[in-house]
């Protein structure tokens, strides 16, 4: 990526794990402009002509292939929003990497909102994984708001997996799910705050056909003053299998609140939620002090093992 300086290169590290060139497909968007673009034979990535963002078009049978399409922001008192429609054919097993970044070292506000949809005929499988990183020296915040809109035709499975651990000041992550006859959402979701950032998430998953399932399971740590909250919405509206999990650790004066909520429209749904607060165990710090760490160095290792 000779076109890109090192910070663009280190955001890009972080969000998508790119040092290189991709292998693949790949769309790199950078304060509101496509700087980098490249498709195949099997996907063709176009761009929209009534809104800012582009539609991702995966041939079916398309197998082991990948689409990068990672997002910089390295401007402040800029709101980028973003459009991306993916429509994956069927039979299709593919990965996408998407996720942004924002370095604002300036005194105003930089701030992200992509809004993607997803389109999967029958038995496709999309894993998608999405990070987000904050960085910069600026006062300015660091504004993140993704949305995810999922359809899900039959026998097709979209793997999602969400990450946040660093620098964002303010998110509002929102996903709204239909899935259809044996098809099957799984949602994995890691956040950490600190400061006095706040992180709200909230996940609506209607299960219309049967034999459709889902799994959300989101795991935080909540430091400081920070502030989170996980809301969950899964309606069982036919045979299906529904399980919300929602762990968070909470340190310091954070606050963190959450509100899993089953709705079971059929006799045949089977629905569950689990939800768990609170600190870090004592006995875990003992022992781990006893080998030898410092406290400090043990509620790492903690906070890292948990955040796998």
């Amino acid at each position: 990526m000779a076109d890109l300086n090192s910070m663009e290169k280190h955001i890009l590290k972080q969000i998508a794990d790119i040092e290189t060139v991709p292998i693949g497909a790949y769309n790199i968007r950078e304060n509101g402009k496509g700087i980098l673009r490249q498709t195949t034979a099997n996907i063709d990535i176009i761009t929209k002509t009534n809104k800012p963002g582009i539609d991702i078009k995966i041939k079916e049978n398309t197998k082991n292939e990948s689409v990068h399409i990672p997002v910089i922001l390295t401007e402040g008192g800029f709101n980028d929003i973003v459009y991306n429609d993916f429509y994956i054919g069927k039979n299709a097993d593919v990965v996408i990497v998407a996720g942004c970044g924002i370095h604002n070292s300036s005194c105003q506000t930089a701030e992200h909102d992509g809004i993607h949809s997803f389109f999967l005929e029958e038995g496709a499988h999309v894993k998608y994984i999405e990070k987000h990183y904050g960085e910069g020296d600026g006062s300015g915040k660091r504004i993140l708001n993704p949305e995810t809109i999922v359809h899900l035709k039959k026998g097709a499975t979209l793997e999602m997996e969400t990450v946040q651990i660093k620098g964002v000041d303010s998110t509002v992550r929102t996903t709204n799910a239909v899935l259809a006859e044996d098809s099957n959402l799984v949602i994995s979701e890691r956040i950490m705050t600190h400061g006095h950032q706040t992180a709200k998430t909230v996940f609506n998953v209607d299960l219309n056909g049967k034999n459709s399932s889902t799994h959300v399971a989101s795991r935080s740590i909540a430091k400081d003053n920070s502030t989170q909250e996980f809301i969950s919405n899964v309606n069982g509206n036919a045979e299906c299998f529904g399980h919300v999990e929602c762990d968070a650790i909470i340190m310091d004066h954070a606050k963190v609140i959450s509100t899993p909520q089953i709705v079971a429209n059929c006799i045949d749904a089977s629905l569950v939620h689990e939800a768990a607060i609170g600190k870090i165990a004592g006995e875990q710090l003992i022992k781990l002090m006893s080998l030898g760490l410092t406290e400090q160095e043990a509620e790492e290792q903690i906070i890292n093992g948990f955040l796998k």
